[in-house]
């Protein structure tokens, strides 16, 4: 596919990235590049200034392995970055019969949904690579309460769309960029998923926020960390959560969030669980009434 507009912007968004002193290279004279030039990158990669200047055009066409890596250590890209700058590669030798046009799934199974409902004190939730949850149990709804008011409930959506998400996450810069980052790596992975170039689509035109940072062309893989939240019904809390990608079931992964026994945050979740409760009794409560 033609993805050089792509692969163009990467590949100089990373040479930007890096001076010459990181690079281990002599800084002479007067630059007037912030990062590297294309001839240093193409000394470092040890290919000619011709070609690496017919790949950041971005022609990546029957590019080597060897090529890539070099590529990738010269530019001192991180795993993320090697793995998208290899699904660009992928993206760009294969015609788009071969391409796999796989949509984002939408089915969990039931064995993983037991898992998920299982964890009482664990808000866990299962998310497709657009971002979209596709189930969740009581704890986790009750933590992103606001998010699931839209349906689908997509948390790149709610953090760039809704106001509220710069209260609940305190980090909101970090969390924005990391889910910019997500997108960016699935739109390279998945180049023909129509859904999801719809949401960047749509995140583009409705918010300056996820233009701007969708225009640095940083990717993201989501693994484990820690989050802050400021909930509206149970205050401040860091959770800890663990991303992990399901085996079996191509682009969904799931995710739980935890907190240390004895700590304010497990505290924290412990009110969580009572207040979502109650929240379920008052509305099977209302649907009994109405039922009369």
């Amino acid at each position: 596919m033609d993805n050089r507009d792509e692969v163009r912007a990467f590949l100089k968004s990373r040479r930007d990235k890096i001076t010459p002193e990181q690079a281990g290279l002599p800084a002479y004279g007067q630059r007037r590049v912030s990062g590297l030039r294309r001839n240093e990158v193409a000394m470092l990669a040890g290919v000619s200034v011709e070609y690496y200047t017919r790949l950041e055009r971005g022609n990546l066409g029957g590019v080597s392995d060897s090529v890539l890596d070099a590529l990738a250590q010269a530019l001192r890209l991180d795993d993320t970055e090697r793995g998208h700058l290899y699904a660009l590669a992928r993206a760009a030798n294969a015609r788009p019969a071969r391409v796999p046009r796989r949509p984002a799934r939408t089915a969990v199974r039931p064995g993983v949904l037991r898992i998920i409902e299982g964890l009482h004190d664990q808000p866990a939730y299962v998310r497709n690579n657009r971002m979209d949850i596709l189930a969740a149990n009581p704890l986790a709804r009750a933590l992103h309460f606001e998010c699931f008011e839209q349906e689908p409930a997509n948390t790149c959506r709610f953090v760039f769309l809704d106001p509220r998400a710069t209260r609940l996450y305190p980090d909101w810069e970090r969390v924005a960029r990391d889910g910019v980052g997500v997108l960016r790596v699935e739109a390279a992975r998945n180049p023909y998923d129509r859904e999801l170039s719809n949401l960047i689509g749509e995140l583009s035109t409705r918010s300056d926020a996820f233009r701007t940072l969708w225009g640095a062309h940083d990717v993201h893989v989501y693994t484990g960390g820690t989050k802050r939240f400021h909930h509206p019904v149970v205050g401040e809390m860091e959770l800890t959560h663990e991303s992990l990608d399901l085996p079996g079931d191509d682009g969904l992964s799931i995710t739980v969030y935890s907190a240390d026994p004895g700590t304010p945050a497990a505290d924290a979740l412990k009110l969580l669980a009572s207040w979502a409760a109650t929240q379920r009794q008052d509305a099977a409560t209302a649907r009994a009434d109405t039922e009369r």
